[in-house]
């Protein structure tokens, strides 16, 4: 999957483990899914998951990784793969913004996304077959790319991984699940919250006040061939100005986040957050307690874990000098997990976490 910050890749199995111990479910909602690596692993374990992110992108990824079934796409899949990786590139407004006017790709990669996008345009595929394909030169290119996991900047000089040659794989579309079949949905988390209804409700929200709009803009535009004017050294499109989520207001965050929590339509919440975020755990802690008039009961799990690779990194300008140093590199992530029942001897054996390897790099 797509390199991303406010990774859970390594914080999966203990999500899993939090969701199978908490309830008897069959349907999970993920309301900020991402890149859908939660909720492809819950597909994985059986669950019927339904999605949701307010980004083209992140619903184009829940669309290929939930709602898909490899028994309906791969099949045609692999065929148009084959047929794509045999294409000539050529260049277009891709390449154009995100190799000439910025440096996130070679050209010669560039010209490829621009010819391959345009074939997916052409094709009028259904659209489950249509973002597994769109996940598919996502992917590609996310693997060609010159950046630290972030398209705020790309780095002064190329990657080595941006000399390879872009190529498409099927992307790992599963067999539907035990539970029923998946859904994704593009909606703003306060709207989905009030659509959407299961047994258990994972909520990751962002932590900070940058945005995933301008963080991936790349893929946005990749997913949504509008071919949008840009501004800045990073050819950011012009809506990251306009499109700004309420989630990633300091002062507002505290707010939004009681409005959501008392409108999900689940008995059992699980809550993924970090000692970075605008909430300290016994604000957290606090806010989850007063649901259902007060009777939460609420568990918290902490894992220590690197921070992401562009924070180890260090901090850059446009012009790619080092300007600041880094504080840190560990942060601790906590996963809460509340419901009307005290649920402390089930989740107890998950309670000493040992460290866990880098977050923030994939998700």
């Amino acid at each position: 999957m797509i390199k991303y910050i406010g990774s859970k890749r390594t914080l999966i199995p203990t999500i899993l483990e939090a969701v199978r111990r908490a309830a008897n479910a069959h349907t999970v909602i993920d309301l900020f899914s991402g890149t859908s690596r939660v909720g492809h692993a819950l597909k994985a374990a059986g669950y019927r998951v339904l999605s949701n992110d307010h980004n083209t992108y992140a619903a184009t990824l829940a669309r290929c990784y939930v709602q898909a079934d490899a028994e309906d796409v791969v099949k045609d899949a692999r065929t148009l793969v084959a047929e794509f990786n045999a294409m000539k590139g050529y260049p277009g407004y891709f390449t154009e913004t995100f190799c000439v006017q910025s440096r996130f790709f070679q050209p010669k990669n560039g010209e490829r996304v621009d010819a391959i996008r345009d074939a997916i345009a052409s094709k009028g595929l259904d659209l489950e077959l249509e973002a597994v394909m769109l996940v598919s030169l996502m992917e590609a290119a996310d693997r060609v790319d010159s950046t630290t996991g972030v398209q705020m900047a790309y780095l002064k000089s190329w990657a080595p991984r941006a000399h390879n040659d872009l190529e498409l794989r099927v992307p790992d579309v599963l067999p539907r699940a035990k539970h029923g079949k998946g859904q994704a949905f593009m909606l703003d988390a306060l709207d989905a919250v009030k659509q959407l209804e299961g047994d258990v409700a994972y909520i990751d929200p962002p932590y900070n006040q940058h945005s995933y709009l301008g963080n991936y803009h790349v893929w946005e535009s990749l997913v949504r061939w509008d071919k949008p004017p840009v501004y800045g050294i990073a050819c950011k499109r012009v809506d990251c100005r306009q499109r700004q989520s309420i989630f990633n207001s300091r002062p507002q965050f505290a707010g939004v986040m009681r409005r959501l929590l008392a409108a999900v339509r689940a008995p059992v919440l699980v809550v993924s957050f970090n000692n970075e975020g605008y909430l300290g755990r016994e604000e957290m802690e606090s806010m989850l307690s007063g649901l259902w008039d007060g009777t939460g009961k609420v568990t918290t799990i902490e894992s220590d874990c690197k921070r992401y690779v562009g924070a180890q990194i260090g901090i850059y300008n446009p012009q790619g000098e080092k300007v600041g140093k880094v504080s840190h590199l560990r942060n601790k992530e906590y996963v809460y997990v509340v419901s009307r029942d005290d649920l402390t001897e089930q989740l107890a054996p998950m309670q000493d976490q040992q460290p866990t390897e880098q977050m923030g790099l994939f998700a």
